[in-house]
């Protein structure tokens, strides 16, 4: 964010909370949700005011009483560092999380006379203060105020706890049989316990030209049968998140490493493949959008398979079912499920129903992708769809959803 001045080193007040603001926007957090701020912090007399000032102004206020915003700098520590200075804040903060402590800022007696501090709860941190794990996330925030105004403010939240190692069972289960963990479906459903198998992988390859696209696919196959030990998922993830994308774009899905090093040799050498998808699209960046679908897409067992194979899923489901079940009158999830061409699967097709069925499964669907990184930009939705896109952006909490939709299926229903 350009927060332009009268000078090169002159900050601007306004700008800073601008972007403080524009931050909080973007990660969907109030300013109450904060505990710290790593300030730009370096201890001129024109430019800390103007910074506390702004500080004061965006996190200082409607703060409880028992917390109020603590505020230090790094470069007490290890002075100005200069195109370093906002990652040694990051690095500085995800420390003081990983051992549970606010380390003191050095060389600091009292506030400064030049700010008005009673006019928020921000206090200087002049000696460590606890900062244990309790009941909600533990958040900070980090300032960078580099030249002429440009201004960043960058927002860090703990990460969830370790609860388990990843090779270990779920309770209850053997590591030699696996076949008697509980179905997460009760109730008078009967679904295939098969296992799954694997999940699908996508390998994604880009190049600014269709043959640069092959050559690339060609590389990527002698690299990785060179390598033959490379996880899975691990070369989907680099391929993914450290390579630009281009026009010419390619994607090979598969269970396993052959299926997947078949399709991209299909890609190498200009043939077709069932788990090898191929597009244009222009490089210019822009924001993702989620558009949640209407009445009419509705089909029994929809969500199945992704309620067995992923419990974020399965969790919003139920969550959602948990509200719905009161309002409908009879378990959603028993007609989601349903086999085909039974009583309960063509209840689906009523309107109350569906329109509930599918607000659930969408949900579902989104906090699914959500758990997958992935963030829209832009929500929209047709007919109940709407309904679940203002969930998921905050607008509507889960239960004044959940009735909405069932009124609304109701009414239309009896239209």
């Amino acid at each position: 964010q350009d927060g332009a001045s009268n000078g090169l080193t002159a900050p601007n007040g306004p700008s800073q909370q601008r972007v403080i603001l524009q931050a909080l926007a973007n990660a969907r957090l109030s300013p109450t949700e904060v505990d710290v701020v790593e300030a730009h912090g370096t201890g001129t007399r024109l430019g800390d005011p103007i910074e506390a000032h702004a500080l004061l102004a965006t996190y200082g206020r409607d703060r409880p009483d028992d917390r109020p915003l603590w505020l230090g700098s790094v470069k007490s520590n290890i002075g100005h560092t200069q195109g370093a200075a906002g990652v040694a804040g990051v690095i500085k903060m995800i420390m003081a999380m990983r051992y549970e402590t606010l380390p003191a800022t050095l060389n600091v007696d009292e506030p400064t006379p030049h700010v008005a501090w009673d006019t928020g709860a921000v206090r200087l941190l002049t000696e460590a203060v606890d900062w244990p794990r309790g009941e909600r996330p533990r958040r900070a925030a980090v300032s960078s105020f580099g030249i002429s105004g440009t201004n960043a403010h960058l927002l860090l939240e703990q990460p969830p706890a370790d609860e388990s190692s990843a090779d270990e069972p779920p309770a209850g289960v053997s590591s030699a049989d696996e076949s008697s963990a509980p179905d997460r479906i009760s109730g008078a459903i009967s679904v295939d316990t098969e296992p799954l198998g694997q999940r699908v992988v996508p390998w994604v390859v880009s190049a600014r030209t269709g043959q640069a696209l092959r050559d690339q696919a060609g590389a990527l196959a002698t690299y990785l049968t060179d390598h033959p030990d490379l996880p899975v998922a691990d070369v989907g993830w680099s391929l993914a998140r450290t390579r630009s994308a281009f026009e010419h774009r390619a994607v090979a899905i598969g269970e396993d490493r052959d299926e997947l090093l078949t399709a991209v040799r299909a890609l190498a050498e200009g043939r077709g493949h069932p788990g090898l998808t191929l597009a244009t699209a222009p490089t210019r960046s822009g924001g993702t959008a989620f558009m949640f679908t209407g009445q009419g897409s509705q089909r029994p067992g929809m969500g199945r398979e992704l309620y067995r194979a992923f419990d974020v899923f399965a969790t919003a489901l139920d969550d959602a079912c948990a509200q719905l079940d009161p309002l409908l009158g009879h378990p959603l999830r028993d007609i989601l499920f349903a086999a085909e061409d039974t009583d309960k699967a063509r209840a689906l097709h009523g309107t109350g129903v569906t329109q509930a069925a599918l607000f659930a499964l969408e949900t579902a669907l989104f906090r699914l992708v959500e758990s997958f990184g992935l963030t829209p930009s832009f929500l929209t939705g047709h007919s109940v769809g709407e309904l679940v896109a203002a969930h998921v952006a905050g607008v509507l909490s889960l239960p004044d959803a959940c009735a909405l939709v069932a009124a609304r299926g109701r009414l239309m229903q009896a239209l």
